[in-house]
């Protein structure tokens, strides 16, 4: 079995014990960002698993958008990242 190069960790140990690899990111070409989805990439960004600048170029997103859904859960929780939650958790 051969492992691709990456720069940083493999595995991280998440603040409630359990363990993320780069292999419970979604895929790179992500086109239906659900929830579950948005959380870990939240989670790999905050422990360390990838960078901020890693993760907008994985997965073609702005720095204003990953920034909105770091704030979202940040203020709500991970149920603000529901689409159908926007009303009531985000403000014009």
């Amino acid at each position: 079995m051969y492992l691709k190069k990456v720069d940083g960790p493999r595995m991280v140990t998440l603040p409630d014990g359990s363990v993320m690899s780069r292999a419970d990111l979604p895929p790179v070409n992500t086109k239906r960002w659900v929830a579950s989805r948005k959380a870990n990439v939240i989670k790999g960004v905050a422990s360390g698993l990838i960078t901020r600048k890693e993760a907008c170029q994985m997965y073609a997103l702005s720095e204003e958008e990953l920034e909105g859904w770091i704030a979202a859960v940040r203020v709500h929780g991970e149920k603000a990242l529901k689409t159908t939650a926007l009303k009531k958790y985000r403000q014009p």
